[in-house]
């Protein structure tokens, strides 16, 4: 089988798509690539799938940061693992998500090339609907596409996040997978749990310190057919309004924020129908004034494996 397929290494796609250490693949069909700097439509566009860069490790493996822009402003998509989504070569193939929630969404999910291949290329493939499959190459070795776990100016690194007291704790975006899968019916909640602190130092004479920096938790649907929904758990405190005039944006259900920069959130999962499922649990400290996902820095993932019974 011949797959048609469309790779533009290192270009970005007006102001939306502009940010630090980005390799997107784009293609884009119909009125929307005739005319790129006019309205956008809601749906029918690309998801596009983004090297965000690679991490140098000392075993001479490196490992490969990967986001996505679904630039449908209305519409999440599912698109399942086979002919239009996934990594070549197949040993990789996996972990990247099936369903693509609307907009910008960095480093959700990394693969760990050994050694042994280190100058070598995978490739992440996504075709979108009937338009041009996309691919996206994962590899090191150009200095401007390198990621490093280095404290930030003002001392940000990754929180720490785990599932379960007492258990191991994951940090930065290759994070840790669970050991154990849940098991609920379709149409029940399922309580989902995560513990967070902040391991950063930072300088405590500054003012912008003076105050612990909020963790943010926030759930995703990763991967898995049917929907699902979150609803904000009974301990979690109701979340305050921005002032007016602020670019603040409220918290959805799906997001905690742990204002003393650690502690344990809660949230309600609720899965449309049958099948496997993964839940991606985002911990960040983006209101720290020197992390931000575009500077690549400072977050973790968890990895949650759900089974859904009828």
């Amino acid at each position: 089988m011949i797959r048609k397929c469309r790779t533009v290494v290192g270009l970005a796609l007006g102001a939306a798509l502009m940010t630090t250490n980005m390799i997107p693949a784009l293609a884009q069909t119909g009125s929307a690539a005739n005319n790129p700097l006019g309205l956008r439509p809601p749906s029918g566009l690309d998801v596009i799938p983004i090297m965000e860069g690679a991490y140098d490790n000392e075993d001479g493996s490196f490992t490969v940061s990967f986001g996505y822009h679904n630039r449908n402003r209305e519409q999440a998509l599912d698109i399942p693992f086979g002919p239009n989504n996934y990594i070549e070569p197949a040993q990789f193939d996996g972990m990247q998500p099936t369903h693509f929630s609307t907009d910008r969404h960095t480093g959700v999910f990394t693969v760990t090339v050994p050694a042994s291949m280190r100058n070598e290329s995978i490739w992440w493939h996504i075709k979108t609907g009937n338009n041009e499959t996309l691919k996206v190459p994962g590899r090191f070795g150009k200095m401007g596409y390198t990621l490093d776990k280095a404290p930030r100016p003002q001392g940000s690194i990754s929180p720490r996040a785990w599932f379960v007291e007492g258990g191991p704790k994951a940090s930065d975006p290759e994070g840790q997978m669970s050991d154990t899968a849940l098991t609920v019916s379709a149409g029940e909640p399922i309580q989902l749990t995560a513990h967070a602190d902040d391991p950063s130092i930072r300088d405590m004479t500054d003012p912008r310190n003076a105050k612990p920096i909020p963790l943010r938790i926030s759930w995703w649907h990763h991967q898995g057919a049917g929907s699902v929904t979150f609803a904000r758990h009974e301990t979690t405190p109701a979340p305050e309004q921005p002032a007016p005039g602020s670019r603040a944006r409220p918290l959805g259900e799906h997001e905690v924020k742990l204002i003393d920069g650690k502690g344990t959130a809660h949230v309600y999962a609720t899965f449309s129908q049958p099948g496997e499922y993964m839940i991606r649990t985002l911990v960040d400290n983006w209101d720290a004034t020197d992390s931000t996902e575009a500077d690549q820095c400072c977050w973790t993932n968890l990895f949650q494996k759900v089974t859904v019974t009828p």
